[in-house]
């Protein structure tokens, strides 16, 4: 704080306050994980579908995609259920209500640390018009202003950026289709068998790539708009831009993710109505076990990628060009004449020259490193259902965080310029919303992504459990087979081309596949179970949604903002400074009586 001023000293106590919260969400979330793996191979849904030998699947695509054999998943339904269990919902709720009480402790936290730097009361506009009458005493202050023209044209741009963002999450799901199309018809024995797989993966690093690319374009956008807006302060002009830009970055980073977790294999409809892209007719599905190893799988790779090639880069790149600079800038010795002494040089010119060799600082240095881990927070927080160990991941990577960002800002970069500040801005309000977001995100990927909902309705609805009274037997038998479809081979459109290495097994001998959906064989309309599994789904995600918003909503309560003692320690200050202008309007009053 002495060094830096109070707005970097806050980013440090926020960062180390997050991280040591963290520990508890990343203990929590191993748990969960360690749990899911201890029913890795006990799981009565991935036995049926490992033993599924004689359960022919439908191609993927209409040109030259294989039949294939539902127990050729068995890894991949195994995974799914370590992943996919009752755990998945009690992590869930606990993690809305770690998020709520994270933020509570902070605004405690915050309050006691700007008290002990006398800043509890600072006021941010009355500093800039302190500092403007300083420089000139006959400054008159910018008026507060609005433009609705302005806020249109803001707001439409805004929209079309969105909007392109949108479509680049669709240009990755175009290439996850061909490219599980194509990884199907490889050479390749491991390539056909784990083409969905591939594919996810792959994507996974082209979405990364993304996110690196647009980060520097939605930069650009972002301040434009913010030009645009003309805002009448510089704490205006950073909020507007930091609304903005993370709005930007957060579809970057998520529309590919909402995309694999809302609407994978649930646009389609049976294997007659494929979906046209790139000219071929595809049926983009989740796995018999469902989508959420997908979603698993994405975040994944996107986290892993972040907090190892990104950190390195960020760190390594102002390493490298501060010695590169190091080495041109380095004086050269003058040539001494015979008998001249060498002149001892001054060490403050020797800090100043090795100051001025390192990096350049500017406005966006500290919010880069905000955003960088509001980021992270999204991730750690939104989709955790799917992803349990993203709170350990994070956890992890914090403790590296904290000291390569001191270590940047002290070694390899020039000294920031100190600014005041008693909270850490509009962030507060961004993670704030990105709290709300994660309640009704972890509630649509259970009740949508997750086949939590339908292995229950089936449970307590259609299970031999239930129908037959049947104790003997385990609830969930029979659930594959009661989840998949039937669909007639004879009803494929007349364009379809199977494999060729399977032509003639499959004309001959195989007059119907399976789908995953609940549809009738007659006309492939929605079966009762369809509607059933639907209801469901949208009871508990309200239910969840209403339940988990209401745990926020009393450990909001519950947890004052403010510490009783800071409290006291503001009411002291009031009143010993009412007392002393009191004395003084009394002391003035006393001549004159």
């Amino acid at each position: 704080r002495c060094y830096f001023g109070e707005k970097v000293a806050l980013y440090f106590a926020w960062l180390g306050w997050y991280t040591y919260l963290l520990g508890f969400a990343a203990l929590m979330g191993l748990v969960v994980f360690v749990a899911g793996i201890t029913v890795f191979n006990s799981s009565q849904v991935s036995k049926e579908i490992c033993e599924a030998n004689n359960t022919i699947m439908c191609p993927l695509c209409d040109q030259k995609c294989p039949f294939w054999l539902l127990s050729d998943t068995c890894t991949y339904a195994r995974v799914t259920h370590m992943i996919d269990n009752e755990g998945t919902v009690i992590f869930a709720m606990f993690m809305a209500i770690w998020a709520t009480v994270f933020l509570e402790l902070w605004k405690r936290q915050r309050a006691t640390v700007v008290t002990n730097w006398d800043l509890y009361m600072w006021d941010e506009d009355e500093e800039e018009l302190a500092l403007e009458l300083i420089n000139n005493l006959q400054h008159e202050p910018r008026r507060y202003q609005h433009s609705y023209l302005r806020s249109t044209i803001v707001l439409i741009m805004a929209l079309l950026m969105i909007a392109v963002l949108i479509g680049i999450a669709h240009a990755l799901v175009i290439y996850r289709v061909v490219a599980t199309a194509f990884f199907t018809q490889s050479d390749f024995e491991f390539l056909r068998e784990q083409a969905n797989t591939v594919a996810v993966m792959t994507g996974a690093v082209l979405h990364y790539l993304t996110i690196i690319i647009m980060t520097k374009v939605n930069r650009h956008v972002a301040l434009f708009l913010c030009d645009l807006e003309k805002p009448r302060t510089f704490s205006q002009r950073e909020n507007n831009f930091t609304i903005k830009f993370f709005i930007f970055q957060f579809f970057t980073n998520f529309s590919s993710l909402i995309y694999i977790a809302f609407f994978l294999g649930r646009i389609n409809g049976h294997p007659g109505n494929y979906v046209r892209i790139a000219g071929k007719w595809r049926l983009e599905e989740c796995h018999p076990s469902g989508c959420i190893t997908d979603l698993f799988i994405q975040m994944a790779i996107i986290m892993m990628l972040k907090q190892t090639i990104s950190n390195l880069v960020e760190f390594l790149v102002p390493w490298i060009g501060h010695k590169i600079r190091s080495r041109q800038k380095r004086p050269k010795k003058r040539n001494m004449v015979v008998g001249e002494e060498e002149e001892p040089e001054d060490p403050c010119k020797k800090q100043w020259l090795s100051n001025y060799q390192l990096s350049e600082v500017n406005i966006f240095s500290l919010f880069d490193e905000f955003l960088e881990m509001v980021i992270q927070y999204s991730f750690t927080t939104i989709f955790v259902a799917a992803f349990p160990l993203a709170p350990l991941l994070a956890f992890c990577n914090n403790l590296f965080e904290i000291r390569l960002d001191a270590i940047k800002m002290m070694r390899l970069r020039r000294r920031m310029v100190p600014r005041k500040a008693n909270d850490i801005g509009i962030w507060l309000q961004v993670l704030e919303a990105i709290g709300i977001l994660a309640v009704i995100g972890n509630g649509l990927v259970i009740a949508i992504t997750s086949d939590f909902i339908p292995v229950q309705v089936y449970k307590y609805t259609y299970s031999p459990c239930m129908t037959k009274n049947s104790t003997a037997v385990d609830c969930l038998t029979g659930y594959i087979n009661h989840s998949l479809s039937v669909f007639r081979i004879q009803d494929f459109e007349h364009h379809t081309k199977l494999a060729e290495n399977q032509t003639d097994i499959i004309w001959d001998k195989i007059t119907e596949c399976r789908y995953r959906d609940y549809r009738n064989a007659d006309d492939y309309s929605y079966t009762v179970q369809f509607w059933h599994v639907f209801a469901a789904r949208l009871a508990f995600l309200i239910l969840f949604e209403h339940v988990a918003l209401c745990v926020k909503l009393i450990a909001a309560w519950y947890v004052p903002d403010v510490p009783q003692s800071v409290k006291n320690h503001v009411l002291d200050e009031k009143h010993s400074n009412l007392r002393k202008e009191l004395r003084w309007v009394m002391h003035q009053k006393v001549p004159g009586v």
